[in-house]
């Protein structure tokens, strides 16, 4: 919502004419402050929508390193974000800084300073989206995350094997049925009948 915002007033509101018919950027008339605004808003919009189908279908993906790829990603572009919005805060607040009031760019003045402040609140939530990658990434050896029930909790663990026997076979190989002791071939107490 806050890159729809940033860049949204941008394309509205940041352009104006002054004393000719082309439009000029309201940040001390300077075209890359807004074309960076717009770029990393734009960037920010689409990298969200990717990551929120990931988040969707994550549980369905059946491959440990799939999954790993898709939280290292994640991570990366969230660091790779909260960077970029650091340097679109900054380069949108010092551009507005230089600029001078007039007519025009008061107009715009208000939706500069909803690019510039919703910039810095994207900083801090792409931020906070990175930490919550990288703690996502340090649970890799959780089970329901990247593993399967086969795999020991212990991330340096080898690989379990097949059980083994301890190598020796037993010369008995039948077993004699429980309770014998209490079987005869002819009881006492019972006759067998003659036919």
């Amino acid at each position: 919502i806050f890159s729809i915002v940033v860049f949204g007033s941008i394309v509205n509101e940041c352009y104006v004419n002054k004393d000719s018919p082309e439009l000029l950027c309201i940040f001390n008339e300077n075209e890359s402050a807004c074309s960076y605004g717009i770029a990393v808003g734009v960037i920010a919009f689409f990298g969200c929508i990717f990551f929120f189908v990931v988040d969707l279908y994550f549980q369905q993906i059946s491959s440990v390193k799939d999954r790993k790829r898709a939280v290292l990603l994640d991570l990366g572009f969230s660091g790779f974000l909260s960077f970029l919005w650091f340097v679109a805060f900054c380069f949108l607040a010092n551009q507005w800084q230089r600029t001078t009031m007039s007519i025009g760019v008061s107009q715009g003045a208000d939706a500069a300073r909803a690019a510039i402040t919703f910039s810095f609140f994207s900083i801090i939530v792409w931020v906070a989206l990175a930490v919550k990658a990288l703690q996502r990434y340090r649970l890799g050896t959780d089970m329901s995350l990247f593993a399967t029930d086969q795999f020991a909790a212990d991330p340096n663990a080898a690989y379990p094997g097949y059980p083994t026997g301890s190598g020796i076979e037993s010369t008995e190989t039948y077993q004699s049925p429980p309770f014998t002791e209490t079987l005869d071939a002819n009881p006492k107490g019972y006759q067998v009948p003659a036919y």
